[in-house]
């Protein structure tokens, strides 16, 4: 693991170790590289530190020793003082077989005391789209109405349907846990729904089910840094198209945020007390709906931004709360709490 020589005012923080599933195809993974893998990297050198992606099993822990664990990144070994662990679950349906790894990785990393920007229990309240929904339901900007279905063996049997009386249509059909647009589609009726749902049901997908809110409807990502609103992505779908990601064509802008995200954007940051994470909004011409939380916001580049002058700001801040909130992490340890409690103290 190649690490940048230390700056004198970067602290004990000297490794970011995203856990990712490393299953990336090899197009996918050039454009990820590209768009800000190494850009990541690049920005934590600057800051005196490094960013590198690690999938789970590159990670061994020897505790044979009560109380003091040993944690291993590949053969190097790291400590709490000197290495976070980025550990946001990533669901796609690659990486299902993952999911639980990713989890329970970060919990044992939690309990050996390293500091985690998304705690398993975030993680999992961001990962899906309704938990998300009601854990943040007294959001100034309303939450966009959802009705949350399962797709398992006795879909054909459509018991689902008694959780759709409220629901208008055309009506947004789309995973409960996936990300980057993946998976959205139209449903004019219930018989599109029944005929999702049994598409579905091959990969024991979870749905969630929204009131469309029309053509053009416009996604504006809210960057949220150290418990303030940063930076704005906005997201114009093509003509015709219901999703305004990147990936299915959106234009993308980097913009000042407005005030009425920035106002609620006090209320998501007491929620949630993490250094960094996205809030998504759609804007239907008229008006503001809260649609979901993303932990680990893809901070792209953008036409706009040639320069990746935005992009590369966003992400020294991100990266520079991280290292705010560690030496904050670390402080609050040597204060009394400790980083782990070995199991004869707690006997």
């Amino acid at each position: 693991m190649n690490l940048p020589p230390p700056h004198a005012d970067a602290g004990p923080l000297r490794r970011m170790c995203w856990i990712f599933p490393d299953r990336e195809s090899t197009r996918a993974a050039g454009v990820w590289h590209a768009m800000f893998w190494d850009l990541y990297a690049e920005v934590a050198e600057d800051l005196g530190m490094s960013w590198t992606r690690h999938s789970p099993d590159a990670v061994s822990v020897d505790c044979t020793e009560p109380g003091r664990p040993r944690v291993y990144v590949d053969d190097v070994l790291v400590t709490p003082e000197d290495t976070l662990f980025i550990t946001a679950l990533y669901s796609l349906p690659y990486q299902s077989m993952d999911i639980f790894n990713q989890y329970a990785l970060a919990a044992v990393l939690q309990q050996a005391g390293y500091y985690l920007p998304f705690p398993p229990e975030t993680s999992l309240i961001g990962n899906d789209k309704l938990a998300t929904l009601l854990h943040l339901g007294g959001s100034p900007v309303p939450p966009i109405p959802t009705v949350r279905i399962g797709t398992g063996r006795d879909v054909s049997r459509h018991l689902y349907e008694v959780a759709l009386g409220n629901m208008t249509y055309p009506a947004i059909v789309k995973p409960a846990g996936w990300c980057g647009g993946g998976g959205i589609n139209l449903a004019r009726g219930v018989g599109d729904i029944r005929g999702l749902a049994s598409l579905a049901q091959g990969g024991d997908t979870t749905l969630v089910v929204q009131p469309y809110l029309g053509d053009g409807t416009v996604d504006y990502r809210v960057y949220v840094i150290g418990g303030r609103a940063h930076t704005v992505l906005k997201r114009t779908p093509q003509p015709g198209s219901a999703v305004a990601n990147a990936s299915h064509g959106g234009i993308l802008e980097f913009e000042p945020v407005p005030d009425e995200l920035a106002q609620a954007t006090a209320y998501f940051a007491e929620r949630l007390t993490i250094p960094f994470f996205c809030v998504d909004f759609l804007h239907d011409g008229q008006r503001f709906w809260f649609s979901e939380l993303e932990p680990d916001g893809v901070i792209p580049g953008v036409p706009g931004d040639p320069d990746r002058t935005v992009q590369r700001d966003i992400v020294r801040a991100r990266f520079t709360a991280y290292r705010d909130a560690h030496a904050k992490h670390l402080a609050d340890a040597a204060g009394g709490t400790p980083l782990f409690t070995s199991s004869t103290e707690t006997s």
